[in-house]
């Protein structure tokens, strides 16, 4: 088992997927760093939390978080976080999104990649760990979406706005009321923030909310209080949201039966 161990240290290794895994404490942070290779991480408790200029991601357990080979990133833990990550050869990243994105885990690929980090760094390619890698191989490149990023425009007035909406997000927030701040036009408004962000206002502010939503909900807040404090009307509207997006209910998916 390759556990509590950098990849730095198991990079040159000639494999074309490595597998690790981390053991973190609540508000555990990883500052700002790359890798040479491509990695998929993923938390079997917790959330994880991982920035870079051009946006924010959110990872609850059962998700992923594809980032690509040297992109810059901090990470951090809400929550005691067990993290595992797959490494593969930059070489090998065709088929692979070609920016971070949070990614769908189904059983099938959660039970490999669980698998993947009893494997030694050095295994052999043509052994039974050697076949275990190479499925892992196939199976990242089919990884559904997941509507859990919320991307930073580059335009640096837009940018400031999204991020002072991340500071304190509001669920009934208008374009108009950005267009105001701003002093453009709905139109061009609308054409700039989905050039800029690859997602309508009314996606990223939902994407915002939600991001905003999950850390608070882990560390024990009330669904009620984060609702509200979003501005939904009622728990009820805050927990369709979530139920839409997540498949379940918030109290259902904090207690594993999502």
């Amino acid at each position: 088992m390759v556990r509590n161990v950098r990849v730095d240290e198991i990079d040159a290794v000639q494999r074309p997927l490595l597998a690790t895994t981390h053991d973190y404490p609540d508000g555990g942070t990883l500052p700002l760093h790359r890798h040479r290779r491509g990695q998929l991480i993923s938390g079997i408790t917790g959330v994880l939390i991982m920035s870079t200029p051009q946006g924010r991601w959110v990872v609850p357990p059962d998700f992923g978080l594809w980032i690509p080979p040297g992109v810059m990133h901090e990470v951090r833990m809400i929550g005691a976080v067990t993290t595992q990550s797959l490494y593969l050869d930059p070489d090998l990243t065709g088929g692979m999104p070609d920016r971070c994105q949070v990614v769908g885990l189904s059983p099938f690929i959660r039970s490999l990649i669980s698998r993947a980090v009893d494997v030694p760094a050095d295994y052999d390619p043509d052994s039974h760990d050697g076949a275990v890698m190479a499925l892992i191989r196939y199976e990242m490149q089919h990884l559904p979406a997941q509507p859990l990023t919320v991307p930073f425009p580059t335009n640096p007035a837009l940018a400031e706005r999204c991020r002072r909406f991340l500071r304190r997000p509001a669920v009934h927030e208008t374009i108009e009321q950005w267009c105001d701040g701003l002093g453009v036009s709905r139109r061009a408004f609308t054409r700039l923030f989905r050039r800029e962000t690859g997602l309508s206002f009314l996606e990223w502010r939902q994407q915002a909310c939600l991001a905003a939503a999950l850390p608070r909900l882990v560390a024990g807040e009330s669904v009620t209080a984060v609702a509200l404090d979003l501005g939904y009307d009622n728990p009820a509207a805050f927990t369709a949201m979530f139920k839409r997006v997540l498949g379940s209910s918030p109290r259902a998916y904090l207690k594993g039966d999502g």
